[in-house]
């Protein structure tokens, strides 16, 4: 494939070089020092393009991709308030989008196991429910993406849960998401359902950020030669 990398920081350097050990080409290299380069015609070189950058650019680098008729692929966080603008725009131009808040296959399997555990625990109210995600100073999004997936797949399965806050509360009908910023951590989230009884914990940690790099590239890989939207549970399979 030959592949657009917009966003070209730390983890667009590590989908590179992920891309390269597979054979795959890097035909255009993105970051805030040369925007004028993302053009229709240097996009349409592409085959797929790899979106990693920033709340404030999310937004317009996908539409680029889509109205250029080339598949992207976005892991950028802090945008999804526009998220149904884009894919009403990826479905206009019959384009190609897939997004995930993360691309670690071990994450989207944590997704499931937390969507079961949640429906498990749903007519449980003696157990006050926690998320905690810890990441490295350098991230500027809080709660992180992964986070706030995690606290909505819990609202969706309790009921006496209706929204989430980024603090610790003592109101019943809150979910709190605490945050830590800690170096050098690339991301850690947990949920503990919590009673005087007994504490329920699930947790993922990641090591470094080869597992997100990897996921992204294999989701480019997914979708080159398709139409339409697609999650990361499509990549892998998980009905």
């Amino acid at each position: 494939m030959k592949v657009a990398i917009i966003g070209y920081g730390k983890m667009g350097k590590a989908i590179e070089s992920i891309l390269l050990q597979k054979g795959h080409t890097i035909a255009l290299k993105i970051n805030s020092e040369n925007l004028h380069a993302c053009t229709t015609a240097a996009l349409q070189a592409c085959d797929v393009a790899i979106e990693f950058t920033g709340a404030e650019w999310a937004q317009k680098n996908i539409t680029a991709c889509l109205n250029a008729g080339i598949p992207v692929v976005s892991g950028s966080t802090g945008w999804l308030q526009n998220f149904n603008t884009v894919t009403n725009t990826c479905l206009q131009q019959n384009g190609t989008l897939l997004y995930a808040s993360n691309f670690s296959i071990g994450v989207n399997i944590f997704f499931e196991i937390n969507s079961l555990l949640a429906k498990l625990m749903a007519n449980q109210p003696q157990y006050s429910i926690a998320v905690e995600e810890i990441h490295h100073t350098a991230k500027k999004d809080t709660p992180s993406g992964t986070a706030i997936s995690i606290a909505e797949q819990i609202l969706q399965m309790n009921t006496l849960k209706t929204s989430w806050v980024n603090t610790a509360t003592l109101l019943a009908n809150e979910l709190p998401i605490i945050s830590k910023r800690i170096d050098p951590a690339p991301g850690t989230h947990s949920v503990t359902y919590s009673s005087d009884i007994d504490t329920i914990e699930i947790k993922h940690t990641a090591h470094n950020r080869v597992g997100f790099a990897a996921g992204a590239v294999l989701a480019a890989e997914f979708i080159a030669h398709k139409k339409g939207i697609f999650s990361m549970k499509d990549v892998l399979g998980i009905c």
